[in-house]
């Protein structure tokens, strides 16, 4: 009994610890978005070239995440996730140092390059330390740090840019991810053989436990579901990044377009900003749950996990409406704006519904060998995707803003599609290399 409220312990922890972390990689993230008009009026740059500030970070995620997975799946997440950390850190430091837009961007690039290890490292951690059962709720709630993040910042940043310039705000929050890694380090153990025998042999069933039998990197190309999850990332990722990179600014914008001052317009952020990240949070954690008890009512686990993100995919197509409602000049300025933050609300639901759940479809797809590698190559390929149409959002969302909220109120109902036809239990075959 004593070793079971050890083990307890540890795994609430865990779950903590990396619930912080996240944090502070969506508020490391966020500062940009939310800074913006004082990053481009320090720079003396327009959103064109914020749109490839943002791509080079996207660049390097999209490159890194799977470096990330098989960096994991190589040495465990312990020190792949400690040294993502301390890096990132560094880079928001660095930003904050950056006296030029080149040097600037460069760190926002090293910024990509170790934000995906907390996420591969994450699965990996939860999928070793939780059943089944309690998977997806646990995976969910060290997710929603990166919405607490983005409901944070808005508030956090807009306080102290009251007090310091927004060089000094960058460093601050640099500053704190270094105390995390430390924390990181002293919290992580590798769990025993007696949990191992809970979490990942009940899964496997008969034969070879999941730790022992899996597929090799070439093996896994020729998986159907990868090439599922790679497609649904690519093509469902970029409304998340839109919301992350792109909403807190579109808000502004709408401010400025009725008048209001740069001050004025982050003041309203400060407050309105965090709105649709916490439901969004709260939402996903509520749908992990969800799935959960699908799971213990006796659907299968892969089923049950389809079947709440193909659901919340349904308020997709609210998106088509953003623009209409934020030009409709027969509707106050103040209700244009709440409906545009609802919307985004019920939007920011099913992003992180399906954020929160798509790796544990892939743990419950794949071999516990393997999941790091795929999550990796997939969340590779959702940063490929949120890159490409972000190049479309920097020149059109001021002239043809119609069609860019247009193609996003579809994308996941295609994601859904190919979630249902193609993602199914992998088996490792017996003559895999």
């Amino acid at each position: 009994m004593e070793t079971k409220v050890i083990h307890s312990k540890r795994r609430l922890f865990i779950v903590a610890t990396i619930f912080v972390a996240i944090i502070c990689n969506y508020l490391d993230r966020q500062l940009l978005s939310i800074l913006k008009p004082e990053i481009l009026d320090y720079f003396s740059i327009g959103d064109l070239e914020y749109a490839w500030i943002v791509n080079v970070f996207l660049i390097c995620y999209a490159v890194m995440y799977p470096v990330s997975g098989i960096l994991v799946d190589r040495f465990g997440p312990k020190p792949v996730m400690f040294a993502g950390i301390v890096a990132w850190s560094a880079a928001c430091v660095g930003g904050g140092l950056a006296t030029d837009v080149v040097f600037f961007t460069v760190c926002r690039g090293i910024l990509g390059l170790a934000e995906p290890t907390i996420f591969a490292g994450q699965i990996v951690a939860v999928t070793l330390w939780f059943e089944k059962r309690h998977r997806a709720t646990a995976n969910s709630l060290c997710t929603a740090g990166g919405s607490l993040g983005t409901v944070i910042a808005p508030l956090v940043i807009a306080w102290i840019s009251r007090y310091l310039p927004w060089h000094e705000v960058f460093i601050v929050s640099g500053i704190a991810g270094f105390f995390i890694a430390l924390v990181w380090l002293f919290v992580y153990k590798s769990p025993s053989s007696e949990i191992l025998s809970v979490t990942i042999d009940r899964d496997s069933g008969s034969g070879p436990s999941n730790d022992e039998a899996h597929f090799s990197w070439k093996g896994l190309w020729g998986t159907k579901s990868l090439w599922g999850v790679l497609l649904i990332r690519m093509i469902s990722d970029p409304v998340w990044y839109f919301c992350c990179f792109w909403l807190p600014g579109y808000l502004r914008q709408m401010g400025q377009m009725q008048g209001l001052s740069h001050q004025e317009t982050l003041d309203m952020i400060q407050y309105i900003g965090g709105i649709p990240f916490f439901f969004g949070a709260v939402g996903g954690i509520l749908s992990s749950v969800w799935s959960d008890h699908m799971v213990k009512k006796g659907m299968p686990a892969l089923k049950a996990r389809k079947t709440m993100m193909i659901g919340v995919s349904l308020v997709a197509p609210l998106c088509i409406a953003v623009p209409y409602i934020s030009q409709c000049a027969s509707i106050p300025f103040d209700g244009r704006i709440l409906l545009v933050v609802g919307i985004f609300s019920l939007i920011a639901i099913m992003c992180l519904s399906w954020l929160y759940t798509i790796c544990v479809v892939i743990a419950e797809s794949f071999p516990v060998k393997n999941v790091a590698s795929v999550v990796g190559i997939t969340a590779g390929a959702g940063a490929v995707g949120g890159a490409v149409f972000n190049i479309f959002i920097g020149s059109l969302i001021a002239h043809m803003g119609n069609l860019i909220f247009a193609v996003m109120g579809i994308l996941h109902l295609i994601a859904s599609l190919i979630l249902w036809k193609m993602v199914r239990k992998e088996s490792v075959p017996a003559n895999a290399d």
